[in-house]
């Protein structure tokens, strides 16, 4: 089973940063999980609107195509006969409910969360429109689902939930959360989290973070062994490693440990990551021709503000080289944190941030 933090990934984030301070969006492609949800009473929205306080996901709410139906009016008479429409011919989509276009592109992502409210002990029609229609594209998705009910069993909603995703695999258990415990649904929750077997690759592929200091920043890495190499290893830990500036161009040293080299003769520039003799990383503010091995590349920052971030000129500096995914937003640190208190990736407060990416009021900010 793996815990949230590797979910969380889940996924995670883009590490980059911007001129202002704006609170950071997340891409479907790097977070690679979506929480679909319809919600009729509100009560769905309420645990959407939990869940995505301890995960990262983007989110997707279904909506009927015809509005304003009271489905419980006449002893739920609407209700009642939307899911008699679907059980009688349940392989026909003229069975089903219109629902409003859906334009998310379910390849964006690997694990799909569904949220969805119990009618009369079946799954509610709205919610069984979109699965009919977007079962091709679930195929081999990681899902999991929540149902949410009065007091009514779920299991009608599980038996519709494996009808419709036949070729689905499914994370764990349902999580069913009624009006005796919707209250406690921030801990049920939690627990459900922690239980559920999230898909492998949950890292997006592309990206690192170096962290130096207070400041982190994204690199965007090429496609080489090397890179994959070293993404298994940043799976397992974090690397904190020590450089020295050097040549009037660069801060580098050893990681540690030997990585495959594909090397080439190139003049590396300004925010070039790039592996040296198979076990030195070197960080680039400047230029210089060598035989490397490239491996990806510092985004978004000015030359300036590179030799700002890479400390140039000094010696002895920590540089720790993490996955989007290994970020600890969830440290018991930030569980204490103070209004307005601004922490690095890493946990740590940070009195004086400079430009970059911070949690502060436990959500992730770019400074």
């Amino acid at each position: 089973m793996k815990q949230i933090l590797l979910f969380l990934a889940t996924m995670l984030f883009n590490c980059c940063s911007s001129d202002s301070e704006v609170m950071a969006e997340v891409s479907p492609k790097a977070e690679k999980t979506l929480v679909v949800y319809y919600s009729y009473t509100g009560n769905c929205r309420a645990i959407v609107n939990t869940l995505t306080t301890q995960i990262q996901a983007d989110v997707l709410e279904i909506q009927p195509a015809e509005k304003g139906l009271k489905y419980e009016a006449n002893g739920y008479a609407l209700g009642t006969q939307l899911l008699n429409t679907i059980k009688s011919n349940p392989n026909h989509a003229d069975s089903y409910p219109a629902i409003d276009p859906v334009t998310t592109s379910l390849s964006d992502y690997q694990n799909i969360i569904i949220v969805t409210p119990l009618w009369w002990s079946q799954m509610a029609a709205i919610m069984q429109t979109y699965l009919f229609q977007y079962a091709s594209q679930m195929v081999g998705k990681h899902i999991a689902l929540i149902v949410s009910s009065h007091s009514s069993g779920i299991s009608g909603v599980v038996a519709d939930a494996k009808r419709l995703l036949p070729n689905a695999t499914w994370m764990g258990d349902a999580l069913w959360i009624n009006a005796s415990n919707h209250s406690k649904r921030a801990s049920l929750i939690e627990n459900w989290l922690k239980a559920l077997n999230f898909a492998e690759d949950q890292t997006t592929m592309d990206k690192m973070c170096i962290t130096i200091g207070e400041q982190t920043e994204s690199v965007t890495l090429v496609e080489n062994a090397a890179t994959k190499a070293l993404i298994e290893k940043l799976k397992q830990t974090p690397v904190t490693v020590t450089l020295n500036s050097s040549g009037g161009f660069e801060i580098w040293g050893s990681l540690g440990f030997s990585l495959p080299t594909s090397n080439q003769q190139m003049t590396a520039q300004p925010g070039d990551v790039i592996l040296y003799n198979g076990s030195n990383i070197c960080l680039f503010y400047g230029s210089n021709s060598w035989s490397y091995t490239r491996l990806g590349k510092i985004e978004g920052l000015s030359e300036s503000e590179l030799r700002t971030f890479l400390k140039a000129g000094e010696n002895d500096i920590s540089v720790t080289l993490s996955l989007p995914t290994t970020t600890n937003i969830h440290n018991p640190a930030f569980s204490q944190q103070g209004e307005g208190e601004i922490y690095s990736l890493n946990g740590q407060r940070v009195a004086n941030p400079s430009k970059g990416l911070y949690i502060k009021n436990g959500k992730k900010v770019v400074l």
